[in-house]
């Protein structure tokens, strides 16, 4: 079956026996549209492919979180994510960006807008990269470098799926969409407390047990991911 378009809206005054159709001013009509933030994020792994990721101090629905923040006006999201990576880690990301996974979650009363949001490949790093790492104590305190697996603990079962997501779209290549990462009604807590009994070296240092032997570039607090 073929399907068929309807025909265009007729503006005011025009056409015969056709019902009249208004248009509002552009800022008026988007004025009454959902609104949404936009977010871009950096996956990172170790040379053995577990996820780096930083501790919040600010939120208590996503302790955990991928390197990346909030779009500003005017910005793209691969350069919200290089941007924000950078604030947050010292780490300067050149790309190409490679899109990993598109996200995307309603709004609640926890949070009046919707969330659109784009996960891209930051690649591999090695041991002295993300030693490296220099955090702004504003807004993270701690870095872990865990076996996916370890990670579903320490978090959300919706930020674990899309850390788990992210993942598997490196793996196979295939970009994921994540439609359902919705703002809770009521703050979330991950599946376990964050306590001493997930004590490797990695957890508590943030140091990685990867044994890549790759180099970045760069000076001081910066590096270059390749």
């Amino acid at each position: 079956m073929t399907d068929t378009l309807p025909p265009d809206p007729i503006p005011t005054g025009q056409g015969q026996n056709s019902p009249t159709t208004e248009f509002l001013p552009p800022a008026e009509y988007a004025a009454m549209l959902p609104k949404a933030t936009v977010f871009g994020a950096l996956f990172f792994t170790d040379m053995d492919d577990s996820p780096v990721q930083l501790h919040a101090v600010y939120s208590a629905e996503h302790p955990w979180q991928l390197p990346g923040g909030t779009a500003e006006a005017g910005e793209r999201p691969w350069e919200t994510a290089v941007r924000e990576t950078r604030e947050e880690t010292g780490l300067l990301v050149p790309g190409p960006p490679r899109l990993l996974a598109a996200v995307f979650g309603l709004p609640s009363e926890s949070w009046p807008l919707a969330t659109a949001g784009f996960v891209f490949d930051g690649g591999r790093l090695t041991d002295r990269q993300i030693a490296n790492f220099t955090l702004a104590p504003e807004e993270h305190d701690e870095l872990r470098v865990l076996p996916l697996p370890e990670w579903r603990a320490l978090m959300p079962a919706r930020d674990f799926a899309r850390l788990t997501a992210a993942a598997e779209a490196r793996r196979t290549g295939v970009a994921a969409y994540i439609g359902d990462w919705d703002w809770p009604t009521e703050p979330s807590t991950p599946t376990n407390t964050d306590t001493d009994t997930d004590t490797s070296a990695a957890a508590r240092t943030g140091t990685s047990t990867g044994t890549g032997t790759g180099t970045g570039t760069g000076t001081g607090s910066e590096e270059t991911a390749r």
